[in-house]
């Protein structure tokens, strides 16, 4: 094997299929990437068995062949050398010769024919999302996913494709998020994606790019293709919980509030109940006032912000960290608050649209 790429396209190209690959494996082979030479293309791939990323990149290719390279010492070397063309020459004995102008190296490899292959994915019918879209129906609903590997099904994203719309659906037991899109789609599909695979997909998304992700769904896998990268993942198994049962049907109070208001208010407040139990902050509904409290043992902390309430007023108290996450995800000026109980969940969603409904239980504190 011996083929010449530029260290700009090779470092770039490492960097994404390097996402994929498992550092805490014992198999050495599982460390490496997969590099194979042929038709003036040279492919990387990388896999942890769960996620593997296929990247093509544009090289001279003098020998065909292919070998696996220790994947953080591969990185290390070509982000290390010039910006400049790179020679790949596979000597006896398995040692890899890097070249570029006044640089040698001369690393061990590993036989490419004990790399792992990808899943084979039939390439038939593929759902396009713009990336723009996609990237952001990650974010707003990504973080909502549990830590928790007792219950696996509940680490992932649900994604549900009904008439053309998508909605992508991720609880942890506290909170919910749900996201709406608009896709074109001629069947209906409703899988589990894990959330590493999506944090994935979202940081090779190149945004510059106007052409869209393509998803393909298989019984256990999804392929998500961008430009020359290909993302394949396991599906999570299970049955996901039956989150419309979850949404609350109406409400007693609305507040509509700034959304930068807000989110600095509970952010100054969790200072204080970052020291108390629970990131305890209280929300004091009345007339046109929400006053937001927090105590511990430091001291306490009061904010007032503006609103406009329809309906009840209510004291009720939230964990600080559920709402900081969502407010920092929410794009729109203005939430809405809707509220039935100080016991019932708080939902929060934009005012412009109703793409976006984020769920949150409060924490029942002793009444005074």
């Amino acid at each position: 094997m011996r083929f010449i790429c530029p260290q700009k396209l090779l470092m770039h190209s490492i960097a994404i299929v390097q996402k994929s690959v498992s550092t805490k494996t014992t198999l050495p082979i599982l460390k490496g990437i997969f590099l194979e030479a042929s038709s003036n293309k040279l492919r990387l791939v990388g896999t942890d068995l769960e996620i593997g990323i296929e990247n093509i990149v544009e090289a001279d290719v003098i020998e065909e062949g292919s070998v696996v390279v220790d994947a953080r010492l591969l990185g290390e070397i070509i982000r290390k050398l010039p910006d400049a063309d790179v020679e790949f020459s596979l000597l006896d004995n398995n040692q890899l010769k890097i070249q570029c102008e006044n640089s040698e190296f001369n690393i061990l490899s590993l036989s490419a024919t004990d790399f792992p292959e990808l899943p084979v994915i039939e390439e038939e019918e593929a759902y396009q999302i713009p990336q723009e879209l996609f990237r952001n129906m990650i974010k707003q609903t990504v973080f909502s996913t549990s830590q928790d590997e007792s219950r696996p099904i509940l680490t992932g994203v649900l994604m549900e494709i009904e008439k053309d719309i998508l909605n992508m659906v991720a609880l942890d037991g506290y909170r919910l998020a749900l996201r709406k899109g608009r896709i074109e789609a001629s069947y209906n599909y409703k899988v589990v994606i894990p959330a590493k695979t999506l944090n994935e997909v979202s940081r090779i998304m190149n945004l510059d790019e106007e052409e869209p992700i393509h998803i393909i769904i298989t019984e256990n896998h999804t392929l998500f293709t961008i430009g020359n990268t290909r993302l394949i993942s396991r599906l999570l198994e299970g049955e996901f919980i039956n989150y419309k049962q979850i949404l609350p049907k109406e409400h007693k109070s609305r507040v509509k509030i700034s959304t930068r208001n807000l989110l600095n208010s509970i952010e100054r407040a969790s200072l204080l109940a970052k020291e108390g139990k629970n990131n305890l902050v209280k929300f004091i509904v009345k007339d046109e006032i929400m006053t937001i409290t927090s105590n511990s043992e430091l001291g306490k902390v009061h904010e007032e912000i503006p609103i406009t309430l329809e309906g009840a007023d209510l004291e009720i108290a939230f964990n600080s960290k559920y709402f900081i996450d969502a407010l920092k995800v929410i794009d729109d000026e203005e939430v809405y608050l809707d509220f039935t109980t100080n016991i019932s969940p708080g939902i929060l969603k934009p005012v412009s649209n109703d793409n976006y409904v984020y769920l949150v239980l409060p924490v029942r504190v002793a009444s005074n």
